[in-house]
């Protein structure tokens, strides 16, 4: 991808990220007491590129919207999304996300589950700025839900771990099929930026044909979002990740595209190696390394590019019946730059 592009996207997020951070902190801290204050504001304070506000403000701009039509409401799926990320962090007991300490970390598994109710009410009070706030908070309460199947399956797709929970010790998947995997990524990752897309559209005054080839840009951006995810996950450089790497490796997670695709094409002595591994109750660094090393060995990796690849040139596809703009080929840009990132 051109350079200039990645500036280009970078600087367009970097510029909604400024304007979209104090009307998300404004609405977060909205009725919260000021004592509590600091509790609410930890998990957004930790960052992030703010991709799904951007969205829903190039979706709502490629079909002739405002900024203003779109801003505030967009701030909704960032809470969301950070909503979603307090209880991703208590599941799966991560310690830092982007550098810090993940809120439960922080301040404990209790308070972190109180601030997520802060978070929970903040959707919908976002919601409430859309231009059809009805139709805006019926699509992030579906959301919020489909995300929640969606982390449900993830969780039932570990190998090990939760051994204390009935239902997911009964309920356990012994494989994970390519439907699965993808049923699962396109609940757990791509519904949100499926409907930070279909929130833009909704907040220009869309017809349903354009809704529908936003929704499909969407989530098929989405899902070729969580496939770069996992390839990071076991291939990128720590220190511009921001956090662990193998970090689905140390969770035991089976819903990795690297790790599924790698398992199925292990000798039966890497196989066994790497089970012996993933099915301890904790897993060290050095282990870590070691099936890191032995997924090197196979074309697990490129496999995983070239199926997120696909699901951007699809992706890309819904952008031909759409309005030729340059919210358009930001849009487009954005897709394959999802693919290109480090982190």
């Amino acid at each position: 991808m051109e350079e200039r592009k990645i500036k280009q996207i970078n600087a367009f997020l970097s510029e909604i990220q400024q304007k979209v951070d104090p009307v998300i902190e404004r609405i977060l801290l909205s009725g919260v007491a000021k004592p509590f204050q600091p509790l609410a504001k930890h998990q957004i304070a930790t960052g992030g590129k703010r991709l799904r506000p951007a969205l829903a403000v190039a979706a709502c701009r490629l079909l002739g919207g405002k900024e203003n039509d779109v801003l505030q409401a967009s701030a909704g799926l960032e809470i969301l999304h950070n909503y979603t990320l307090i209880i991703d962090d208590i599941i799966d007991n991560g310690l830092f996300r982007r550098n810090k300490p993940t809120t439960w970390a922080k301040y404990g598994k209790s308070i972190a589950e109180c601030a997520a109710v802060d978070y929970a009410a903040a959707i919908f009070q976002a919601a409430n700025y859309a231009p059809k706030n009805k139709a805006a908070s019926e699509l992030l309460a579906l959301t919020l839900k489909t995300l929640v199947e969606g982390e449900i399956l993830d969780i039932l797709f570990d190998r090990q771990g939760h051994c204390e929970e009935p239902y997911i010790v009964k309920n356990r998947f012994k494989s994970v099929s390519d439907e699965k995997y993808l049923e699962m990524v396109a609940k757990k990752t791509a519904a949100l930026i499926q409907a930070s897309c279909e929130l833009g559209g909704l907040c220009s005054g869309a017809s349903a044909k354009e809704i529908t080839a936003l929704r499909g840009f969407g989530l098929n951006l989405g899902i070729a979002f969580q496939l770069q995810d996992d390839i990071l996950d076991i291939f990128a450089e720590e220190k511009e990740l921001g956090k662990k790497i193998g970090k689905d490796i140390e969770e035991k997670k089976g819903g990795n595209v690297v790790l599924m695709l790698a398992f199925r094409e292990f000798s039966q002595k890497n196989r066994t190696a790497a089970n012996h591994i993933m099915r301890q109750e904790k897993i060290s660094s050095a282990d870590v390394k070691k099936v890191i090393g032995l997924i090197g060995k196979t074309k697990a990796k490129e496999e995983s590019i070239q199926r997120a690849r696909k699901y951007v040139k699809t992706a890309k596809g819904f952008l031909q019946s759409l309005p030729k703009n340059k919210w358009n080929e930001l849009l487009s840009d954005v897709a394959d730059f999802v693919v290109e990132r480090v982190k």
